[in-house]
């Protein structure tokens, strides 16, 4: 699902759109090749076997829903996820929408952003990701994790602030 573009107001302009680093889906795809490893051995194992042909196809078809099972809750299940969750700036705005069935979301006024920080261990910052730490008028400042390219993601929006906070807000329109 692409990011709806019908959110945006009449002029508003989209400076930037991530989606999660695509370190999120290292843990799921993992899961998905052992998984697929295990039930392949565990398919040869089967069919070298001295059970009866009844029983042999039995265990092949649980082997495979197990399979299925492994590979739609924890791969297919986090792909979606990570495909459906879009982090937004725009001039006017921060977006942050997630979820596959229920979906939610968060906008954040550009104007009412009080700070912006970034926080990225070691192998974040190999990667190229990182938390983005957002203040604004709201009583606890807001986490988004896993923003690819935070430190360039935290430049972009403090300068959409201090743009803002110069009233330069609203750019073409008068």
């Amino acid at each position: 699902m692409g990011y709806p573009e019908s959110i945006l107001a009449q002029g508003e302009r989209v400076v930037l759109h991530h989606h999660p680093h695509w370190k999120c889906l290292l843990g799921p795809t993992l899961i998905f090749v052992l998984g697929t490893a295990l039930a392949g051995a565990a398919g040869g194992y089967l069919e070298t076997s001295d059970l009866g042909s009844s029983t042999k196809t039995t265990l092949g078809i649980i082997i495979a829903v197990l399979w299925a099972g492994v590979v739609l809750w924890f791969f297919v299940r986090p792909f979606i996820s990570w495909r459906t969750t879009h982090f937004v700036l725009t001039d006017r705005r921060v977006t942050y929408r997630n979820g596959i069935i229920t979906r939610s979301g968060i906008d954040i006024p550009v104007q009412r952003i009080n700070s912006v920080e970034f926080r990225h261990g070691l192998v974040d910052r190999i990667l190229r990701t990182g938390t983005l730490i957002i203040e604004s008028a709201s009583e606890d400042p807001l986490e988004f994790n896993d923003i690819p390219q935070v430190e360039r993601v935290h430049s972009l929006l403090y300068h959409e602030v201090f743009d803002t906070a110069d009233g330069d807000d609203f750019r073409g329109r008068r």
